[in-house]
């Protein structure tokens, strides 16, 4: 029986057969002879380590001592050092060994992080572009409400970083082979090499001197590394953005070109409004370039803080989307100057009747609704599609103001102006005479449409319609409560009390007056107070009749009572 030795091997303790102990180390020695001096120590700890992982796998159940069998598996595995030679040239190394293929493992890599080193060891794993990664953890929190920012937390701290060329080889997915280490070793060291190329050694050999310089260094180190997180968080609030932006951009146009050759109610309502007859498809093609190129670049600039190194997308591309960008405004900005230039003219048609009203008589006046249209009477619609009862395809509304004014005529009278915009005074006035609009006079009362028609062919130009009510000094006139919508009457003038809709009111001098409101809505001066406060003292003596002083049937200018009934000397 072959004595066993004990033997330390990347950190670990194995019991080992005395022949295959000696057969390992003639390994070892014919691998660290073939190496160059240049990280061969660095090499030599990666393949011990390896091995120490091999050997462990096989120390399974009641097994303790490695054999000469179990070296030559691993030798197997490792491969030959006369196997393979790697020139310092591009030529691919050959080997004439076999190995185990092995599954990638994750780690977190921090040679390539820029804060733990997950995305880009999830990008080893998956075989996916870190920047991709980095763009799903960025957006993910807004959409899971911060669920994936708690699982990057979690495989920040469960995940081991790969620290070893062994565990760099893992993570890769590459077999761990004496070849493979000393490849990535010598890549490693070389990119080390190219940091150090220009770099000011005798700068160095003073900071290292100047303790105090280092601290400096240190705190500006920190400094640098807060503005780099922060700016890293702004250039991912900008792919954010940008990314959102276009989405929707895209989904808009998407949903605008299935829908535009069917027959949607919002068409109508973009057709009224497109005063050029321009194509709703070149309208959200325009769009979607002026808004979304900014947005493009603005995801490019994200990407470009994130990833420093990330390649440009090329000059020709550049000046392409410049072009299409400036191009989009053009027409934007053409189309924009037709549709203002298609309401830049007001015009109006007006219509006057006049109203026989008997001497004494009140004057009733009335909106009225139609029900085929709507069942109530309020003004809030100012634009609708309807149909009226012979099936035509009309604009509906109810934007009409109406207001009471004085008149010197002795007879009260209506007069109604029917407004509209166009291009030219002449399109205006067209637009206008289009508007229908009906009223009647029964006598004494005057009923009002609470609405106007205009056909669809005539778009909407900013139609209105304007009621204006003349009336002249000792008119009585009653308004029903339905004109309490649509009264904008000047309150110095005629003020409606929406109290009740009893009350009657009179047309004085520079005022209408209600004879029967409240007085305690007296605020615009216009109850009349129908109080009587007539004392008579004796034949020869002194008569008060509401705030005047009567004496022998004459006037005293000079007294008046006051609110309190105490007479006052004015003058």
């Amino acid at each position: 029986m072959n004595k066993t030795v004990n033997m330390n091997l990347g950190g670990f303790f194995f019991h080992i057969d005395e022949d295959a102990y000696q057969k390992l180390n003639r390994y070892f020695e014919a691998i660290r002879s073939s190496l160059s001096s240049e990280g061969r120590d660095e090499i030599m700890n990666d393949i011990e380590s390896r091995v120490s992982e091999l050997f462990s796998e096989k120390l399974v159940n009641s097994k303790q001592v490695l054999s000469l069998k179990d070296v030559d598996d691993v030798i197997a595995i490792m491969g030959q050092p006369e196997d393979y030679k790697i020139e310092d040239g591009p030529t691919t190394a050959q080997s004439n060994y076999t190995y185990s293929s092995k599954s990638k493992k994750l780690y977190r890599d921090k040679d390539k992080s820029i804060i733990g080193g997950v995305c880009t060891g999830l990008s080893h794993y998956f075989g996916i572009d870190t920047v991709w990664i980095r763009i799903l953890f960025i957006v993910s929190p807004f959409v899971t409400a911060g669920t994936s920012l708690l699982i990057y937390i979690i495989l920040w701290a469960v995940t081991p970083e790969a620290v070893t060329t062994s565990e760099k080889l893992e993570m890769m997915g590459e077999p761990i082979t004496v070849s493979n280490i000393e490849k990535k070793v010598k890549e490693e060291l070389d990119a080390l090499s190219e940091r150090f190329k220009g770099a000011d050694y005798s700068k160095m050999s003073e900071n290292v001197k100047n303790g105090a310089q280092r601290v400096g260094n240190s705190l500006g180190d920190v400094i640098i590394s807060i503005m780099k997180v922060f700016s890293k968080f702004i250039g991912a609030i900008m792919i954010f953005i940008g990314s959102v932006t276009i989405i929707g951009l895209l989904i808009s146009l998407i949903t605008l070109g299935s829908t535009s050759n069917l027959s949607m109610p919002w068409l109508d309502y973009f057709n009224t409004f497109n005063y050029t007859n321009t194509s709703m498809w070149l309208i959200a093609f325009m769009f979607f370039l002026a808004i979304g190129i900014p947005f493009f670049l603005l995801i490019l600039l994200g990407l470009k803080i994130l990833v420093p190194h990330l390649k440009s997308i090329g000059n020709i591309a550049k000046y392409t989307l410049l072009a299409l960008w400036i191009l989009s405004v053009g027409v934007l900005i053409t189309l924009g100057v037709r549709q203002a230039s298609e309401v830049a003219f007001e015009n109006k048609v007006v219509t006057k009747e006049m109203i026989n009203l008997k001497p004494n008589d009140t004057l009733e006046v009335k909106f009225k609704n139609n029900d085929y249209f709507t069942k109530h009477n309020y003004h809030n619609v100012d634009f609708e599609f309807v149909q009226d009862s012979l099936g035509r395809d009309v604009i509906y509304s109810n934007d009409i103001n109406f207001e009471v004014l004085p008149t010197d005529e002795k007879q009260a009278y209506i007069q109604i102006e029917k407004e509209s915009n166009g291009k030219s005074f002449s399109e205006a006035k067209q637009r206008a005479s289009n508007i229908e609009y009906k009223f009647k006079v029964e006598g004494n009362k005057i009923i009002f449409d609470n609405y106007f028609l205009t056909e669809v062919k005539n778009k909407f130009r900013g139609q209105e319609v304007m009621i204006y009510l003349y009336l002249p000094k000792g008119t009585y006139f009653k308004p029903h409560e339905s004109v309490e919508d649509f009264d904008s009457s000047d309150n110095d003038f005629f003020n409606l009390h929406y109290s009740s809709d009893k009350y009657t009111y009179k047309v004085e001098d520079s005022k209408v007056k209600c004879l029967n409101c409240p007085v305690d809505e007296n605020e615009w001066d216009d109850v009349e107070d129908n109080k009587s406060h007539t004392v008579i003292i004796d034949e020869n003596g002194v008569k008060i009749k509401r705030d005047t002083v009567i004496s022998n049937s004459k006037e005293i200018k000079e007294l008046k009572i006051n609110e309190d009934g105490i007479i006052i000397k004015t003058k």
